[in-house]
């Protein structure tokens, strides 16, 4: 097995307009869909943070977009170092949004995770922590974070859930019509 090794030091790394670039993930994972007494069936959803090297708070993978890989490729990659798993990368969070904290602009994404490692590059330094999405909200350490998260990925989801219900919904009573024939 190839041993995973984080990539280090900001010489590859992209600038705009004096910001550095930094790619990053929501990761997420559906924990369980249990039906309702009217039918239908609800997704709880939890998302990944990883703890802060640089003092109290958690936050989401994030890190610099270097000039061999395409921005989701870089948050894809920071995923894996920092929080030790594998997605798809499903929708832009947020753009590009300036954060004054580093200097730097960030493009986040949501990432749903196919994949959590035993084995990852910086486990000695991150812990992993799965939260619902309000808890992560109370927990987040950047404004910036929390914003993608209630703005680009909150929205987005309740998006996805809905419309993977109705199709379910729809699936089940036509499944039932198809019964009554």
């Amino acid at each position: 097995m190839a041993e995973l090794v984080a990539r280090t030091g900001r010489h590859q790394q992209r600038y705009n307009d004096g910001c550095r670039l930094v790619a990053g993930c929501i990761p997420f994972k559906y924990t369980s869909c249990v039906g309702s007494s009217d039918g239908t069936s609800e997704k709880d959803v939890e998302v990944l943070m990883i703890n802060s090297t640089r003092g109290p708070g958690l936050l989401f993978p994030k890190g610099g977009w270097e000039n061999d890989e395409t921005v989701e490729e870089a948050a894809k990659r920071e995923a894996l170092e920092e929080a030790g798993v594998r997605g798809d990368v499903l929708r832009k969070t947020l753009q590009d949004e300036f954060s004054p904290e580093g200097m730097c602009k960030a493009a986040m994404f949501a990432l749903l995770v196919t994949e959590e490692l035993q084995f990852w590059p910086e486990q000695s330094t991150r812990q992993r922590h799965w939260l619902t999405v309000p808890k992560a909200k109370e927990c987040c350490q950047h404004l910036w974070m929390r914003e993608a998260l209630e703005e680009g990925f909150s929205k987005w989801l309740a998006g996805q859930i809905s419309n993977s219900l109705k199709e379910e919904n729809h699936q089940a009573s036509s499944d039932s019509t198809l019964d009554q024939d």
